[in-house]
């Protein structure tokens, strides 16, 4: 008799732990949920290659679209320093939006202050020119980046959409650290 008193008394105290302990405990603060890591802003310019490289691409017919590796400058003019590169899919603003999810950029930097490599991914359309891509993570300074980036059209003057000069603004959030991946 005195064990089924001792198994019902054990057996009522884990219970009552286990309804009271969620009541009881306190909420986190959004401020905690929040990633609080560095904020950094860049802004950069997509040039198609210059004289005396190979100018590849390949144009869907009757779209578009290209498959580009171009430069990243510091700046929209062609003599501006080349920080890095830029290569992907893009499905240009205006034309064909339902297929424009498939944007791909992947945007290689190698500078003294940043080196590293981010993915960014299309996610709207946005007003005439401007494309919102979101920034889907990192490698190096730019390691598990979130953000966005708006890609713009610069210099209208220009043979073709492959021709063109983009200006390409990222807003990224970086961890405080970088998680150690387990392994």
């Amino acid at each position: 008799m005195l064990a089924r008193i001792i198994f019902f008394a054990a057996v009522s105290a884990a219970t009552l732990a286990v309804i009271l302990l969620p009541l009881l405990s306190p909420v986190p603060r959004k401020s905690e949920k929040r990633q609080t890591g560095p904020r950094l802003a860049l802004s950069l310019y997509v040039h198609p290659p210059g004289p005396g490289r190979p100018h590849q691409q390949a144009g869907l017919h009757g779209h578009s679209a290209f498959v580009f590796r171009h430069d990243l400058r510091e700046g929209p003019e062609n003599t501006s320093r080349v920080i890095g590169g830029a290569r992907g899919i893009v499905l240009l603003p205006g034309r064909q939006l339902e297929l424009s999810a498939f944007n791909i950029v992947h945007l290689a930097l190698d500078t003294a202050a940043y080196s590293g490599s981010l993915s960014v991914e299309a996610r709207q359309v946005g007003r005439r020119g401007r494309e919102e891509l979101a920034v889907v993570g990192g490698t190096g300074s730019f390691a598990f980046a979130r953000g966005h980036a708006a890609f713009t059209v610069t210099r209208e003057r220009r043979r073709s959409d492959a021709d063109a000069i983009y200006r390409l603004d990222l807003r990224l959030m970086l961890p405080e650290e970088s998680p150690t991946i387990p392994g």
